[in-house]
């Protein structure tokens, strides 16, 4: 398949050169078998003030990650050593991008992942078999089909483990001596069984707090990993920033041929802001929606209603669209908090609308579709 053709190729395609770039002109002292030294990995996320040249052509390595610059650097030195990285937080929260980003950067692959779900099982995350094969010469090497993890171990790169505790408990406890000893025992291949991870080998984890609870770690699981909480955007402009880049750069996927509206998207930042928040920039109290009010769903928002213009209308963003987007975002997981949105829109947009000027106005006559 063409790589245009993807819907979403991995990052290490969308950022190749990028990546080769960095590679080419790193000094840095890197870890056993990274592509690349930490220093050039956080350059790689977090980007770099001057273009580089490569080849005769500048190179931009833009900011990927618009977040805690403290913690990226944190995230880096632990894969460096020998226990896994646990990124937990609110959903939306930039979790697997940042696990996707630093899978590309230090291993080469972000696509060597364990999806959790509650059907999870241990042949998904170690190792499972040819039947046909195992049948026809016995458990032999050639027989086994190697999960994530046993790909990991044996290539010496990363493997990444999504919404672990999404997986029954007693699942994510196989884990737990693979990331004490760093070996993983296939007994039906008898003395060639042992697997020992090559340099390299790390599992970085993600996590929703929101799961907290539906399959609780184990203390012993725990201890494997250090852990870092990814908060959710608390600045407007940043929340904005994000908001314009995602949207953008869907949208060239998608080949749609229409500039972001700037004004449009720190609307949308300030909504989710203030809902997430519970308090307006003009002092009000919200009652904050039980659905998940993340950056994540805002650049969905947005983007639907962008693709609405495009296809449909204009290629002008219409507020009574973003509205009825806004209002199956807030009430995907509780109908009441309908009645919250209306209630936002009562106080802090027909307040903002008196004081900010058109846009506002117009997003306020839109309450009309908050049904």
């Amino acid at each position: 398949m063409e790589r245009k053709a993807q819907i979403k190729p991995p990052v290490e395609v969308r950022y190749e050169k990028e990546l080769a770039a960095l590679a080419a002109l790193d000094q840095g002292k890197k870890p056993l078998n990274w592509k690349l030294s930490p220093r050039a990995v956080r350059t790689f996320i977090l980007g770099n003030h001057e273009p580089l040249i490569w080849n005769g052509e500048k190179i931009v390595v833009r900011k990927k990650y618009l977040g805690n610059d403290a913690l990226v650097e944190r995230c880096i030195i632990t894969l460096a050593g020998n226990r896994g990285l646990m990124l937990v937080g609110e959903p939306g929260t930039a979790k697997t991008m940042l696990s996707e980003l630093l899978s590309a950067a230090v291993s080469g692959s972000s696509t060597n992942t364990i999806q959790g779900t509650a059907g999870t099982t241990e042949d998904m995350i170690k190792y499972s078999w040819n039947y046909a094969l195992l049948l026809a010469k016995g458990p032999v090497r050639e027989a086994l089909v190697p999960s994530p993890l046993y790909v990991g171990m044996e290539q010496g790169i990363l493997t990444r483990f999504e919404e672990i505790t999404r997986t029954p408990a007693e699942i994510q406890d196989s884990l737990i001596s693979v990331l004490s000893d760093k070996v993983l025992n296939v007994p039906e291949l008898g003395e060639e069984g042992l697997l020992f991870a090559r340099a390299g080998f790390n599992v970085i984890g993600t996590a929703n707090t929101r799961d907290k609870g539906v399959n609780e770690m184990s203390s012993a699981l725990k201890r494997r990993f250090n852990f870092e909480t990814v908060m959710p955007v608390r600045d407007v402009a940043l929340e904005k920033q994000i908001i314009i880049n995602e949207v953008q750069e869907l949208a060239e996927a998608s080949r749609i041929d229409m500039p972001v509206d700037e004004d449009v998207a720190e609307l949308l930042a300030s909504t989710y802001h203030e809902l997430r928040e519970g308090i307006s920039s003009m002092g009000h109290r919200i009652d904050r929606p039980a659905s998940v009010m993340s950056t994540a769903e805002a650049v969905s928002v947005y983007y639907q209603t962008m693709m609405t213009a495009y296809y449909y209308g204009d290629s002008r963003m219409d507020l009574g669209c973003l509205v009825q987007n806004l209002v199956g975002a807030v009430q995907k997981e509780n109908r009441d908090d309908l009645e919250k949105l209306r209630s936002y829109f009562q106080t802090v947009v027909r307040d903002k609308g008196g004081k900010e000027g058109q846009l506002w106005d117009s997003y306020y006559e839109a309450r009309k579709y908050l049904r």
